[in-house]
């Protein structure tokens, strides 16, 4: 097990670059294996889902080559259409092989789907889609087996703006005959970030972005170069930071209109904040107000800055209440945040933060965001936390430890070993 050893109370200072999307690369290195020649994907974060998902594609007969941040993917000797069962499941983004393969070959075999413990995650809304485009659906003992001996463009109305069902259905969509119409579709950046990129690469696809997308399907898409947006929720998890302990931080490759609910709440709180064309500037105030929070698809607060967030308003001069509407499980850091010395009353999908002060504890990461939030609480607490399971981070953030020391931060890495676990046990 992987564990960070946090000092706190040490102020932020410097620039911290943000990297590229996680949210963005997944969908996007597997678009690549439509193309009918080789692609190029500069700004490719090295994290632990971005290098699970290149082991699958590679034993499914792709080529990849993968380093210092750019990814070469050369798909022209693809040769199987199911994933490795092992690698599919430690990571959600797999299923995007289904709309990819389905596009490709009419044809795709995956396990379902693994991942963070947030909440119930069923993918029935991309199966709703695959089925709307002619494809048959087999689902048994763990596995998704999709077949369609032509796909037809079909209108799709999601009951929920699912950012991974409408990016799958697109996938799907650019194989299919005629137009595919996806209603209530998902808004967010990444997905705007892989259609310029399926765009570049031959397909036709408008109103992404809104609501409404439409895919006219095309019979051959070529590789392209293409170069990942930053990623939102990396930069929203620095600014918090500096929000929190910032003397003056600079974060660095901000696409600061992806993050406007972000700042806005910010403000609302009294933090300090300079933007400008690169990124943003953040000094934590002498006194932070309390706001209130709801979490909304994009482009409402999301809802995975709702940890950190929750760790910023524990400083608040008054109560707060933060609202989940996204998940229904992702309220699991509270406890851990308890054993820091938060004050939080739940309430069903709500939660009442009042002021409190953080002193270090040990603590354990529950998922990705929550264990990016107990990081920040340790930055504040007094004394040494130690957040043990810190896999989960670095499954969505590049080089966290060395990019918060930069900024001053006190971290220490301790990975116990197998024979240290036998020993204490």
């Amino acid at each position: 097990m992987k564990k960070f050893y946090i000092e706190g109370g040490h102020e932020l200072a410097g620039t911290v670059k943000v990297s590229g999307a996680k949210n963005a690369a997944l969908p996007i290195i597997s678009a690549a294996l439509l193309g009918s020649g080789p692609s190029r994907l500069e700004d490719i974060p090295n994290l632990r889902d971005v290098r699970n998902l290149a082991k699958i594609i590679s034993k499914m007969g792709a080529r990849v080559n993968y380093e210092n941040n750019t990814m070469e993917i050369d798909p022209r000797r693809l040769e199987h259409f199911a994933t490795d069962p092992e690698l599919a499941g430690q990571i959600r983004a797999s299923y995007y092989m289904l709309g990819v393969m389905l596009a490709r070959v009419g044809q795709a075999r995956t396990s379902l789907p693994g991942g963070c413990s947030i909440g119930n995650r069923p993918i029935d809304l991309h199966l709703k889609g695959f089925k709307s485009l002619g494809a048959e659906v087999d689902i048994s003992q763990g596995f998704v087996e999709l077949k369609a001996e032509k796909l037809k463009g079909s209108r799709i109305y999601l009951d929920y703006p699912s950012v991974g069902a409408t990016i799958n259905i697109m996938l799907a969509a650019t194989g299919a005959e005629g137009q595919t119409i996806i209603e209530n579709a998902a808004r967010e950046p990444e997905i705007v970030d892989l259609a310029n990129y399926l765009t570049v690469m031959g397909a036709k696809i408008k109103g992404v972005g809104t609501d409404v997308i439409r895919i006219e399907g095309e019979e051959e898409l070529q590789g392209e170069e293409h170069r990942i947006i930053p990623d939102r929720i990396e930069a929203g998890t620095y600014i918090i930071a500096g929000a929190l302990m910032g003397e003056d931080v600079y974060v660095k490759n901000v696409l600061v209109e992806h993050i406007k609910p972000l700042l806005a709440k910010l403000e609302e709180m009294g933090v300090a904040l300079e933007e400008d064309i690169a990124g943003v500037r953040v000094a934590a105030p002498e006194k932070l107000k309390s706001v209130d929070i709801k979490t909304l698809p994009y482009p409402g607060f999301p809802t995975d800055l709702q940890a950190q967030m929750m760790v910023l308003l524990t400083q608040a001069d008054n109560a707060s209440v933060v609202t989940e509407t996204v998940w229904e499980d992702r309220f699991r850091h509270v406890e851990e945040l308890k054993s820091l010395g938060a004050r939080i009353n739940m309430d069903d999908n709500s939660a009442l933060v009042k002021p409190a002060r953080l002193s270090g504890a040990d603590v354990i990461a529950t998922d990705l965001r929550a264990g990016a939030a107990l990081i920040l609480a340790g930055l504040k607490a007094e004394g040494v936390t130690s957040v043990d399971n810190i896999g989960h981070v670095e499954r969505g953030y590049e080089d966290i430890e060395e990019k918060l020391t930069g900024l001053g931060a006190e971290i220490e890495r301790a990975e116990e070993t197998i024979e240290s676990q036998v020993t204490t046990a």
